[in-house]
């Protein structure tokens, strides 16, 4: 059964550059209306990256699905018009690009607030709309190198390198808690009648999200009688994250006969059941670990052990005794290789190639008993021009081709 989609009849204006329109995509995934001004010219997004399909860059395709495309030149009269045209019928507007560029047009919070009080205005852009790093330039992998996230490689040759798997955090948090931000935004306004203004940076989502190492090492600030280490490692404080688990055993990566799996038996009563359910019960006599978080930190007789036990099962023989057991274990996949897994398959099915122009991933958020409807296929510049200047705005034939032989469409 197909319902009524969450977000029907929340419209959003975007004014964005590159990648940081992913903002608007969850609105638009959701079944928000979401139109894209961007210049004649169009976003060069279509051009960026890779891979390229059918001459359109996947970047693009992802990133604006489900939209619409208006093409005006916002620096003439018209366009500017035409645009707080737009702003009066919306509840958000989205500048997703450098502090200030719709403000140098003319169209910033102050100027479209005068036309719907209503209005949420979003900046989202790679640093923050203040401190000393705001005007600078930048591209998604700084801010993840500026929240620590990076560790530089360096090659055989003994040059320093990007490393191959990054992880891409606040390129992809920076606009999924905007879009959270700006949901609450639109929320209150429509109860107040009440718009406001709000920014977020990129760099502050990807150290936002990498709260719990930032937080770790502020609190090993103080005083080792205030701030020590778990019980079950006698109190010694370990690294933080993850860089903590390298010593782990019981709580570890591990071959299997084809592949790689992660066992996770820090509880006792999971170490218990595994050891029990591979035939080993020996080893839960001689190493019974304490009740909650322990990792048998550094015991490299009881790796030894493992490692034999994990190599004489597949992956998915494995994963069959995690529920078979009651005991925590996990197939280690990469991006290339994940989607062949049967839960994978099951929760991320792709969207087709003939519906969105390549496979792309669905957003992860399911409505018991309905079933979510497939986004358009992300526009070409400016297709939905004069669509929506008729639909939305009521502008007859004739004003709009008028306006498109004054070169406002470009």
């Amino acid at each position: 059964m197909s319902g009524t989609p969450l977000l029907s009849g929340v419209r959003i204006i975007e004014s964005s550059l590159l990648g940081p329109g992913l903002i608007s995509t969850f609105f638009s995934d959701l079944g928000a209306d979401v139109i894209k001004v961007e210049p004649p010219q169009g976003d060069y997004i279509r051009q960026m990256t890779w891979p390229i399909i059918d001459g359109v860059s996947l970047l693009h395709l992802h990133t604006h699905r489900g939209k619409k495309s208006v093409a005006l030149n916002l620096k003439t009269e018209d366009g500017k018009s035409i645009y707080k045209e737009l702003v009066k019928k919306a509840d958000a507007v989205v500048e997703a690009m450098r502090p200030g560029a719709l403000k140098k047009l003319g169209l910033g919070y102050e100027e479209l607030q005068k036309i719907n009080p209503k209005i949420v205005f979003c900046t989202l852009s790679g640093y923050g709309s203040s401190g000393p790093y705001q005007n600078m330039p930048s591209h998604g992998i700084a801010y993840d190198t500026w929240a620590g996230l990076i560790t530089p490689e360096i090659d055989e040759l003994g040059f320093t390198r990007i490393p191959r798997d990054m992880p891409n955090v606040g390129i992809n948090v920076g606009p999924m808690l905007g879009a959270f931000a700006l949901l609450a935004g639109i929320t209150r306004a429509r109860e107040t009648g009440v718009g406001c203004q709000m920014e977020l940076a990129q760099s502050d989502a990807a150290a936002y999200m990498d709260w719990y190492r930032i937080e770790t090492w502020k609190a090993y600030e103080r005083s080792e009688k205030e701030v020590t280490g778990n019980p079950s490692d006698d109190y010694e404080r370990r690294p933080p994250g993850l860089a903590g688990m390298w010593e782990g055993v019981r709580y570890q990566i591990y071959e299997s006969s084809d592949g790689y799996v992660l066992f996770m038996a820090s509880e006792q009563a999971f170490w218990k059941n595994f050891c029990n359910g591979v035939g080993r019960s020996d080893l839960f006599e001689k190493w019974p670990g304490s009740q909650y978080a322990d990792h048998a930190k550094g015991n490299i007789e009881l790796q030894h052990e493992l490692k034999a036990i994990f190599k004489g099962k597949s992956s998915s023989e494995w994963i069959q005794f995690s529920e078979d057991e009651n005991t925590p274990i996990a197939p280690v996949y990469n991006a290339k290789t994940a989607p062949n897994d049967p839960q994978f398959k099951h929760r991320l099915p792709f969207y087709s190639i003939e519906d969105l122009g390549a496979e792309q991933l669905p957003l992860p958020v399911k409505i018991i008993g309905e079933e979510t409807a497939t986004p358009s296929k992300a526009p070409t510049v400016g297709e939905n021009t004069e669509e929506v200047l008729a639909d939305l705005l009521g502008y007859d034939t004739k004003r709009i081709k008028n306006l498109r032989n004054d070169g406002v469409f470009g």
